[in-house]
């Protein structure tokens, strides 16, 4: 090979080189180049009305002797389940839990010997109850205390109203707040001029259920979840993050 030809392949490989280091620079340029990203956050509310109640209350009955008491809760019980049934409660949506009796003990204090001591005061016999049920009207509207005329002296806790739908729910809100993230997106990135270039991540927030209108509830990372209120409010948030171009 003469010294003209290897000027000219020397020529050709410099060529070549430098080429090669600026495309290997571009591509380099690209790779490490900032990935433009946009996160929104989308919300859902919705209000709705609790399908189910449930109402937990008891009953005792206290004697002396352990039979009798017995005895007694036996037919007190009856005469629960025939008010229940007299006010349209069905027996399936209703729980009699197992009979619990103690002995019960009567604090005393003596003055003149200047000591207290505990005197065995009888046996009562507890019975507690559990309503479940979608006759949420009905449950409403009991009123025990016209069992007083038959010396029957009822405790109830406060209802609790639950939705047997939450599933359901729950994924109509994604739906809902998954578009309103989508839509705050597009209304961002076009009032900036550029566009959306695909979706890079989505992450649910937390599903929140209070009572409408209420500042007694705060919202909480587990998740609120109101059952003192038959209606509700259901609130959930997704954030999405997209690709702007």
């Amino acid at each position: 090979m003469s010294s003209t030809q290897k000027i000219i392949v020397s020529c050709i490989l410099g060529v070549c080189f430098v080429l090669g280091a600026v495309a290997l620079g571009l591509s380099f340029y690209k790779t490490k180049a900032p990935t433009r990203t946009l996160s929104v956050v989308g919300l859902a509310s919705k209000e709705f009305e609790s399908d189910l109640i449930v109402l937990n209350f008891n009953y005792s009955f206290k004697d002396m002797d352990k039979k009798v008491a017995y005895e007694g809760i036996k037919k007190t019980t009856q005469k629960i389940k025939d008010f229940l049934s007299s006010n349209g409660i069905k027996d399936a949506d209703v729980t009699f839990k197992p009979l619990n009796v103690e002995e019960k003990e009567r604090y005393v204090y003596d003055n003149a010997a200047g000591r207290s001591y505990y005197l065995f005061d009888g046996y009562e016999a507890q019975q507690n109850v559990r309503i479940e049920s979608k006759d949420i009207d009905k449950v409403e509207a009991l009123d025990f205390s016209t069992l007083l005329d038959e010396d029957i002296l009822v405790d109830t806790w406060a209802p609790e109203y639950y939705y047997t739908k939450l599933a359901d729910l729950k994924i109509e809100m994604l739906s809902e707040a998954t578009k309103d993230a989508h839509t705050r997106a597009e209304t961002i990135v076009k009032n900036a001029g550029g566009k959306l270039n695909g979706l890079k991540n989505s992450n649910m927030g937390v599903f929140q259920i209070t009572a409408p209108n209420s500042n007694d509830e705060d919202y909480t990372w587990g998740g609120a979840f109101n059952t003192s209120s038959k209606r509700k409010c259901a609130t959930i948030n997704m954030r999405l993050t997209y690709f702007v171009k």
